[in-house]
This record gives structure tokens, sequence and C-alpha cells, in this order.
């Protein structure tokens, strides 16, 4: 190899580089930007709404705690993507004003786990998953693929040029 020259895995490496946007706990993120990837950590019994439009190509993710804003309006009105039900709408309204069509979304899901044993009294992960089949049914939005439940973290990453949806835990990834 000659001096200053990389390594053909290197500049490999180098010329797919992502520029990650962190969606945090009661955030939302959208985007159009190919080079974009939305990821979100620490799904336990919170749940990532992700949404892809490939003729669009936008992307959007939503990391929500709990399914009703009833439950404390003062904190939607500061966080509406804290709650399933002011956060989810929020969502598909952005991702219209960055020219995403109903019709051309395609919807996965992940988290609404149990990591604590609380004996079913709060289960707010079931909460959060049913609420959100509820405002999906609603809406006449259908899920195309879910990781939720069970007892486990998940990372959730969005690569805005194609579409590919990862979920992450326990150092496995699989698409969804």
């Amino acid at each position: 190899m000659l001096s200053g020259q990389l390594p053909e895995k290197v500049s490999f490496m180098l010329n797919n580089e992502y520029k990650s946007i962190t969606v945090d706990i009661s955030d939302i993120q959208i985007s159009n930007g190919p080079q974009d990837l939305l990821v979100t950590y620490a799904l336990g019994s919170c749940i990532a709404v992700i949404v892809y439009d490939p003729v669009a190509k936008v992307g959007g993710m939503i990391h929500y705690m709990l399914p009703l804003s009833s439950t404390s309006p003062e904190k939607a009105e500061k966080k509406p993507a804290m709650f399933a039900d002011t956060g989810v709408p929020l969502l598909f309204e952005k991702m219209y004003k960055l020219g995403a069509k109903k019709e051309n979304m395609i919807v996965k899901v992940a988290g609404g786990g149990k990591l604590y044993d609380d004996n079913g009294t709060f289960d707010i992960g079931k909460r959060n998953y049913t609420v959100l089949r509820k405002i999906f049914w609603k809406n006449n939005v259908i899920i195309q693929a879910e990781d939720v439940g069970g007892a486990k973290s998940r990372t959730a990453r969005l690569y805005i040029d194609t579409g590919r949806t990862t979920i992450s835990s326990g150092g496995e990834t699989v698409e969804l």
C-alpha cells in the first residue's frame, strides 16, 4: 500500500458513513436526508413508532413513554411526544409537511416490553401498545412489522436512504 492511501475496506466504510440523529425519550425526529440515520435507545416499556415513505424518501420516529395524555395534560402540552395519543398524530403531521403521503407509509413498531416484575399492576408496555393499536385502527393504519413485548431493552434504527429498519437487543440485530 502506498503511503497516504487507505485500505479498500476502510475507504468503503468512510464513503457510507451515516449522520446519526438520536430520538430521545419523549421526542420525535423526521428526516429526508439520505445520509441520516434515526436511532433511539433503551426501549423498555416505551414504544418507538418508525414510519417511512419510500416514494418521498421521508422517515420519522417517535419514542413515547405513556399511552394517554389525559394522565398529565400539562406535560402533554409541553412534550406531546411523551404520550401515544398526542405524539403519534404529531409524527404523521410532521411527515406530511416533508411530502410523505399516508398511502405510501410503511409503519413499524418496537418496544412495549415488561422489564420489571410489577405483578402486572401497571404493565405500561402493554398499555402503550394497546393504545397505539387503537389509534392506528381508528385511522386505518396497518403495522407492517413489529418487535414488541418480552423482557428486553431494544435499540431501533431507521436508515433514511433505504428505509431499512433494524432492532438490536442483547447483542443481536434483526431487520424489521
